[in-house]
């Protein structure tokens, strides 16, 4: 089979693309620049030059597939309406392009807002409608293709961690604790975030490719909800800086836009998914990460 793959060079994509060769699949790989498709080609994936913002090219590489893992995103949280507007055209030009095919689609999601209070689960619905909601909406419309001859499959992820290399929030939470002199924490820290290792999460999204049924939300979380304050206190001992409570008015200026991801609560189970496909996730966790230096920055 040969799979295309948006985001096929980055931090989540680069893993997937290598356990697909690893299992004998080829891979076309979206690449936005020479130097990204050499990488490609480098590890026997076809690149196709293209962005997200050429929702053609991106149709026509998807009919011309077995199956699309869409994991690309254009990360501008200054302009984060707009990233949402790009990515609703992206999906819903593949789509179009894979309605009554039986092909799979699947695509990077989050359970962020499924359900507030408590813990997601797969079955809680995403409550983003709409170009103008987060991510454009892209996970309702994307799911509403299983009644249109297409097997989609949200890939709600969570914080995923790695021992180098991590592009992400902790490298991010990392680089201000060195910047601000303090490794801090939003109010009482209690809020919770999910979260699996990088290999880990390669190997679920090749299960879902391979087992998912249209329509499901697979949850690629190892550790449901890790409160914020553990998570500082970590890096805190890790980079040998003072570990404080930032009040949460105080909170934009500390951590800059990472300041609203910070004080999210998004504790995440993945039970259903570890019975619908078998995963069973052995890497190390986040705290074992961070202690082993995997962000010092």
């Amino acid at each position: 089979m040969n799979i295309f793959v948006t985001g096929a060079s980055g931090w989540i994509g680069s893993a997937v693309t290598d356990e697909l060769l690893a299992n004998d699949y080829a891979v076309t790989g979206l690449a936005r620049s020479d130097a990204s498709a050499a990488a490609l080609e480098a590890k026997g994936v076809t690149a196709q030059r293209g962005s997200l913002d050429d929702p053609a090219s991106l149709a026509a590489a998807a009919k011309g597939a077995d199956a699309v893992i869409h994991l690309a995103f254009n990360h501008d949280f200054d302009n984060y309406d707009a990233a949402g507007r790009t990515e609703r055209a992206a999906v819903s030009a593949m789509l179009e392009a894979l309605e009554g095919s039986d092909k799979a689609f699947l695509f990077a999601s989050g359970a962020a807002g499924a359900a507030p209070g408590r813990t997601a689960t797969e079955e809680d619905p995403s409550p983003f409608h709409g170009p103008d909601s987060m991510r454009g909406g892209s996970e309702n419309l994307a799911l509403s293709y299983a009644d249109k001859g297409v097997r989609p499959v949200a890939l709600r992820f969570p914080i995923v961690h790695g021992r180098a290399g991590d592009p992400g929030f902790v490298t991010y939470l990392a680089q201000v604790a060195r910047t601000r002199g303090v490794s801090g924490y939003i109010g009482d820290g209690d809020n919770r975030w999910a979260s699996a290792d990088r290999p880990d999460v390669a190997h679920l999204v090749r299960l879902a490719l391979e087992k998912a049924p249209a329509g499901f939300r697979a949850h690629p979380v190892a550790e449901e909800g890790i409160p914020t304050r553990e998570i500082a206190a970590a890096l805190g001992q890790r980079l040998d800086l003072p570990v404080r409570s930032i009040d949460p008015e105080d909170a934009p200026d500390h951590f800059g836009w990472m300041a609203m991801m910070f004080g999210l609560d998004l504790p995440t189970s993945s039970e259903i998914t570890r019975k619908t496909l078998g995963w069973d996730p052995k890497g190390p966790t986040l705290m074992d990460d961070i202690k082993s230096g995997a962000y010092d920055v």
